[in-house]
């Protein structure tokens, strides 16, 4: 970590919270991919279950 980005996790979703905001990274240590697919084939099937919705100010 840092700077308050992960250089490992990549992320382009800036209304997530854990986005590091200067640049397309998470802040977090680690994430969580999972799916909503019984049996997912396509990536557009997965999820980064550490998502979080940026809270407002």
């Amino acid at each position: 970590m840092m700077n308050g980005k992960n250089e490992s996790i990549q992320c382009t979703i800036r209304s997530c919270e854990h986005h590091a905001q200067d640049a397309n990274y998470c802040s977090l240590d680690h994430i969580l991919v999972g799916t909503h697919e019984e049996n997912p084939t396509d990536k557009q099937c997965t999820d980064c279950e550490s998502f979080e919705k940026k809270r407002e100010c």
